[in-house]
């Protein structure tokens, strides 16, 4: 039995149909029926229709997208789209974005009916038909660009873009939304594909984590191949619709102990240790790869996924921990007008028990301003900078919030996973980035399976905290200085 390809639109059909109108037929559905055995005349005339002047017409295109129902029309249609859309300036794609999220949200008029219906009739069929008003014409759309070939990768690039846009106050939500929404189903973690990433991975995936990693810049082929040797570890996450492209990806190093000093992970002269005489697997650097991509969960997955395939690998390794960087520390340190972050009355009480300590050190009298002035040249001052920094480090990563969440999105990330927060290193990251975000400040986590499912329910939840032993009584210390309780003393 021939094929059928449907054209929904009459005038679409008076312009790419054949006179010989002994090969179409009308269905009962109303639709004009085309026998796949005239094929390519269809297929010739749809590419003829869609080069001319409305074919560049994204407009048009969309909503003929929408409209075709036969599978063949419905790829040259998407294939179209993605063409016209890699080629266009960043204005016309805010255009574009723009007439997305105008013309192709939801009916308003059904949405309200479908809500009446099902708000006297609470039945499956009127939730069905809710749901169905409910999601904009603007999700099938993508279902269908998605279709042709490179569609999910124009579509990731899409996002991409849409949220540079977004930065200049252009409100592109609408759009956003749908495309997080279906790419939280496209990436779950059934699709993606854990594979470990070696010196004999494919020169093209290499040179991607050299140009994604995001944390510790890879300096070059030498500094990458240290990071690949036998005591390190680097895997990363796939998905089949992206090919060689890297999701996201981790480093780990197996070390003797756990330490809060980066130098020696990034040395590249750093002699190779055998992992047999290792005990420590330490997470060093995180990236995720495709700015379109963010805000879809990979990390937690992958993360537990490596300490899986790692402690099947090497019984010898006890300890599974970070060495994380502390991104935002500088800005919220020096933003003291944030009434929630550190204010100067806030700075004060956290800073107390070293008052003696700072003031000497900058010759000034004040705590805030001693500290705020020998940061203008951390590494000359560590001595005296070391402990009050990490007081601070501490409040910043427990106490900081910003619209009901951790001001630091690495802390939340790890404390959302059900890892402890387990010592905060002062001078760990002596790098100029590490010192311009941090002032040189690391700290760890730590990953233990027995507790990480309860400590995820106490975070997301209840916002609790989980910390070492060894922190426990700072932490309590820098609680009672961030609400203005009575000062206790030293706590040291």
């Amino acid at each position: 039995m021939a094929q059928q390809i449907s054209i929904s639109s009459i005038s679409v059909l008076s312009i790419i149909a054949p006179p010989d109108a002994r090969f179409l037929t009308y269905s009962r559905s109303q639709q004009f029926i085309y026998n796949s055995t005239k094929m390519p005349g269809f297929l010739s005339n749809l590419l003829r229709l869609l080069r001319d002047r409305r074919g560049t017409d994204m407009d048009f295109l969309c909503h003929h997208l929408l409209s075709e129902r036969g599978e063949a029309s419905q790829t040259v249609l998407a294939q179209e789209i993605i063409k016209a859309y890699n080629v266009m300036a960043s204005a016309e794609r805010r255009n574009f974005f723009e007439m997305l999220c105008r013309k192709f949200g939801p009916d308003e008029t059904a949405v309200l009916n479908a809500a009446a219906a099902y708000k006297r009739m609470p039945d499956a069929a009127n939730f069905a038909a809710l749901s169905a008003a409910v999601e904009p014409p603007r999700q099938e759309l993508l279902r269908r660009i998605n279709t042709a070939a490179h569609g999910t990768e124009t579509l990731v690039a899409m996002r991409g873009h849409l949220l540079e846009l977004a930065t200049d106050g252009t409100d592109l939500q609408p759009l956003d939304a749908d495309l997080k929404h279906l790419f939280r189903s496209w990436f779950n973690r059934g699709f993606l594909r854990m594979e470990r990433i070696t010196w004999h991975t494919s020169a093209l995936t290499l040179e991607k984590l050299m140009a994604y990693e995001s944390v510790h810049e890879i300096n070059g082929w030498p500094d990458l191949r240290r990071r690949l040797e036998a005591d390190r570890r680097c895997f990363a996450f796939f998905h089949p619709a992206l090919i060689d492209e890297p999701i996201i990806f981790v480093e780990v190093a197996l070390t003797k102990g756990l330490t809060g000093d980066l130098a020696p992970l990034l040395d590249i002269l750093e002699p190779v240790l055998p992992p047999e005489h290792a005990d420590t697997a330490i997470f060093y650097s995180i990236s995720n790869c495709l700015r379109g991509l963010r805000g879809i969960a990979f990390g937690n997955f992958l993360i537990k996924q490596v300490v899986t395939d790692l402690a099947a690998e090497f019984s010898n390794i006890k300890t599974y921990g970070t060495l994380s960087p502390l991104p935002n520390l500088s800005r919220a340190l020096q933003n003291q007008a944030d009434e929630h972050g550190f204010t100067s009355e806030r700075l004060s009480r956290l800073l107390a028990d070293y008052s003696q300590t700072l003031a000497a050190g900058s010759a000034k009298r004040d705590s805030v301003e001693a500290l705020f002035a020998m940061l203008k040249q951390p590494v000359v001052n560590r001595d005296a900078l070391a402990k009050p920094l990490e007081r601070i480090a501490l409040a910043y990563l427990t106490q900081v919030h910003q619209n009901g969440r951790l001001y630091d999105p690495v802390a939340t990330f790890h404390l959302s996973n059900g890892a402890r927060l387990a010592r905060i290193h002062a001078f760990g990251n002596l790098r100029p980035y590490g010192l311009q975000a941090s002032f040189g400040l690391t700290a760890n986590y730590l990953y233990v399976p027995a507790e990480l499912e309860e400590n995820h329910e106490r975070f997301v939840r209840e916002g609790e905290i989980r910390v070492s032993h060894d922190l426990e009584r700072e932490y309590r210390a820098v609680a009672e200085a961030w609400r203005g309780e009575p000062h206790r003393g030293k706590r040291r």
